[in-house]
C-alpha cells in the first residue's frame, strides 16, 4: 500500500525548516506579504498556521461587521473576521484571490483573518525601519511601505475578542 500523505505534517515540517533557517541567520524570507485593501502588511510565518481561499461560512446574528462568521475547516471551527473591516477600511472582496490565514496553533486560538490577497514571502530584514504612531513601518526597496501584523497582539485585544455587537 502506498503511504498516506498527511497535509499538516507536511505543512508543520515546511514551517519547521524554514523556523530553523531563520534562527540559523539564513538569508531566507520569514514573513508574508499580504494585502488588506489598499495596505500592505506583513505577517511573521510562525504566526499563522495555513494560508487557504476563502471557506464557506455560517453567519452569526448579532455580531459586528467586521465578524465574517463561522467556518469549518477539516472539522475544527474557526471563527473568521474581515481584516480590512476590523482595521477600519472596506469590506474584503469574498472572491477571487481573497484568503484566510490562519491563526497558529501556539496561540490555542481558533481565528482566521480574511486578507484581500497574499503576495508571497518576503524578507523584510534589509528593508528601512520607520516608526510612526508607535507602530513600526518597513519601506521595501522599491518604496511601498508595509505594516507588521503582529497576530499576539491581535488576538489579546479586548474588542477583537468580543464579537457581539
Amino acid at each position: 500500500m502506498s503511504k498516506r500523505f498527511n497535509l499538516r505534517e507536511f505543512q508543520q515540517t515546511v514551517l519547521d525548516r524554514l523556523q530553523a533557517q531563520v534562527a540559523g541567520g539564513s538569508d531566507h524570507a520569514s514573513t508574508l506579504g499580504v494585502l488588506v485593501g489598499e495596505e500592505y502588511w506583513l505577517v511573521d510565518m510562525a504566526d499563522i498556521s495555513e494560508v487557504l481561499p476563502l471557506p464557506p461560512l455560517t453567519p452569526v446574528p448579532l455580531t459586528k461587521p467586521w465578524y465574517c462568521g463561522v467556518a469549518n475547516v477539516r472539522g475544527n471551527l474557526y471563527s473568521i473576521v474581515d481584516t480590512g473591516v476590523y482595521m477600519g477600511g472596506v469590506p474584503t472582496a469574498r472572491e477571487g484571490q481573497s484568503r484566510v490565514l490562519l491563526a497558529g496553533h501556539k496561540f490555542a486560538f481558533n481565528a482566521g483573518l480574511l486578507v484581500s490577497r497574499v503576495l508571497g514571502l518576503r524578507n523584510s530584514r534589509d528593508w528601512e525601519r520607520d516608526e510612526r504612531d508607535g507602530e513600526v513601518h518597513l519601506r521595501d526597496a522599491s518604496g511601498q511601505l508595509w505594516r507588521k501584523l503582529d497576530l499576539a497582539q491581535l488576538l489579546h485585544q479586548p474588542e477583537f475578542l468580543q464579537i457581539g455587537a
